[in-house]
């Protein structure tokens, strides 16, 4: 779906400046596709904020509650760029989001395909439609340079 790419595109900008701040390049929006809007987007800052739930897809979903009035966000849909944590999806499902778009997958922290696959548990809420690998390369790339970097910076005393 091409406004998949497009809005993907802006969460992979949110990333991006997530890594300009020190951050693990992970953006996310909300999109209301009854009224072809974005509502807010987010990057990670739980180094900046000092919040390890600073997530962005969490800090996309409060802003969202806000400025909608209500943290039920039924029928909105979640871009990210990476597959979301079990704390994100817990979010995702209590917020009653209808879909969830997102990039690269997480073999290690991932829960929606990976790990606990929280969205298929008996116990899951709320369950949305997932779609997977919107631009992955792209979210990967970025998350493995960014990654690079830091290495490199550690091995040369930084």
């Amino acid at each position: 779906m091409e406004d998949d790419i497009d809005l993907m595109r802006i969460a992979l900008e949110k990333a991006r400046e997530a890594a300009l701040s020190g951050e693990v390049p992970i953006g996310a929006l909300i999109f209301d596709p009854s009224s072809k809007t974005v509502v807010t987007s987010a990057g990670n800052a739980p180094i900046s904020l000092h919040d390890a739930t600073a997530h962005a897809e969490i800090r996309a979903l409060r802003a969202a509650g806000e400025a909608l009035g209500n943290y039920r966000l039924t029928d909105l849909w979640l871009y990210v760029t990476l597959e979301p944590c079990a704390m994100c999806a817990g979010a995702i499902s209590h917020a009653r989001i209808g879909r969830v778009i997102y990039g690269a997958p997480d073999p290690k922290g991932g829960a929606v395909e990976h790990g606990p696959k929280f969205f298929a548990q008996p116990t899951c809420h709320w369950k949305p439609d997932v779609t997977t690998g919107i631009l992955a390369d792209d979210s990967s790339e970025m998350l493995k340079s960014f990654f690079k970097t830091r290495r490199k910076g550690t091995q040369n005393g930084g």
